[in-house]
């Protein structure tokens, strides 16, 4: 182990550490810690930008142009008064419907996506029914997390899992979809047990509820048909990427370039809508593991992995899973799958490991661990924020409080799903 060894781990921890505490803005750190490695000669820049991943900024590029057009339409908010109205006020049912179509959304979107869609919504349907939205937001922060579990597009760390590992949108949707569902099912009715006697309103609150008009929501009825001709044209591309031999971000891609062609909307606009932020962010997250990765760190750690679970698949995979949802509660859940998918493609070459049910182990227990704080995943951050701007901030130990006996079951019940589909 030489010196670039050395130093490279210690950019990583002091960016990481930084990261955490939220002194300085992420996406500042991640590439300041990325031109450090490449300045002090730990990588080239040729061999930085070999170690970014273009597949995974793509697709997110390509989602976020696609979605910030088809909102302008009023489409999400749509389905929000829709579900309040069929639901005819009744807050245990309006709760149930807006955290399942939180779960759908977040599946096929993102779940930042879909609270920056639905949190505006929920704000205005609990005023309306006079009760506080706490419940509703919590939720929402739940379901978000859980209901991108499903797909290779519904989580950030599910699209750079797919890109490494060559596990397209139909593997993740057939092997993670029914958990998620199951995980799904199980949190709602949790919460409508922990939340019953909150999600009560009275008689004029609920006929005030039955008055809103889902179509007065629709502000562009053309451009929600474009919208929804490239929104199924993108998913069904998804499904059937591995036939055209394309990869997700292509179809991201041409999704945006379609949507932008059909509504003739200016790009300029369109792309201002962008996180770039969140893009640059990953940049230099992707460089800052390139640097483990060339000074031989990243081995290093996948050889400490497999001496420890002693070549066991049961051992190997619930402990990944655990270990994944114990970091992602406590730090965001992307620098650290960015970290862990270059160390579980060294133990596919180390070890006789199957490596499939190690992806899946990774992307749940990152998805689903995010949930125990709110600073596990972007989501829950995004819902925090905008909670404190409507003066109805959400305690970190009050979340914790809630978060975290449904993160322990939902971790089981992955636990159980894992060990009877994967190991037996």
């Amino acid at each position: 182990m030489n010196t670039a060894f050395y130093l490279s781990l210690a950019i990583f921890v002091v960016t990481y550490a930084i990261i955490i505490s939220e002194k300085i803005h992420r996406t500042v750190i991640a590439l300041a810690g990325a031109v450090l490695m490449i300045a002090l000669g730990i990588l080239s820049q040729e061999q930085a930008i070999e170690a970014i991943d273009f597949n995974t900024l793509g697709l997110l590029i390509g989602m976020m142009v696609v979605v910030s057009i088809a909102k302008q339409s009023g489409m999400f908010q749509y389905v929000a008064i829709w579900a309040s109205k069929i639901s005819r006020g009744k807050p245990l049912i309006i709760f149930c419907l807006l955290s399942f179509i939180t779960a759908l959304f977040s599946a096929f979107l993102d779940n930042v996506t879909t609270v920056l869609l639905i949190i505006p919504v929920t704000f205005v349907i609990a005023n309306q029914l006079k009760i506080h939205p706490k419940p509703f937001l919590i939720a929402a922060i739940l379901l978000a997390n859980i209901g991108g579990v499903a797909t290779l597009i519904g989580d950030p760390p599910n699209i750079m899992i797919g890109s490494a590992s060559g596990l397209g949108f139909n593997a993740f949707l057939f092997n993670l979809g029914p958990i998620s569902l199951i995980v799904a099912i199980v949190t709602i009715g949790l919460l409508l047990l922990t939340y019953r006697k909150k999600l009560i309103t009275s008689p004029e609150a609920r006929a005030a509820i039955m008055k809103f008009d889902p179509k007065e929501a629709i502000t562009d009825k053309k451009l929600l048909i474009k919208s929804l001709v490239v929104l199924g044209v993108v998913i069904v591309g998804f499904f059937i990427h591995g036939t055209l031999h394309l990869e997700g971000a292509t179809i991201a891609l041409f999704g945006a370039a379609l949507m932008l062609l059909l509504t003739m909307h200016d790009p300029e606009h369109s792309l201002r809508e962008v996180e770039w932020t969140t893009i640059f962010f990953f940049t230099g997250l992707f460089i800052l593991v390139g640097g483990l990765e060339e000074v031989g760190v990243i081995h290093k750690i996948a050889d400490l992995f497999v001496a420890t679970i002693h070549n066991n698949p049961v051992s190997g995979t619930i402990g990944l899973l655990w270990m994944s949802a114990i970091v992602s509660a406590v730090i965001d859940n992307i620098p650290f799958v960015a970290t862990m998918i270059p160390i579980i493609q060294n133990i596919g070459q180390m070890s006789s490991l199957p490596l499939t049910p190690l992806w899946w182990a990774l992307a749940l227990g990152a998805d689903i661990g995010g949930n125990a704080t709110l600073i596990g995943a972007s989501a829950n951050v995004i819902v925090a924020g905008m909670a404190a701007k409507e003066d109805k901030k959400i305690g970190f130990f009050e979340y914790l409080k809630i978060a975290v006996p449904m993160t322990l079951v939902a971790l089981i019940l992955c636990t159980v799903y894992m060990y009877f589909r994967y190991l037996v």
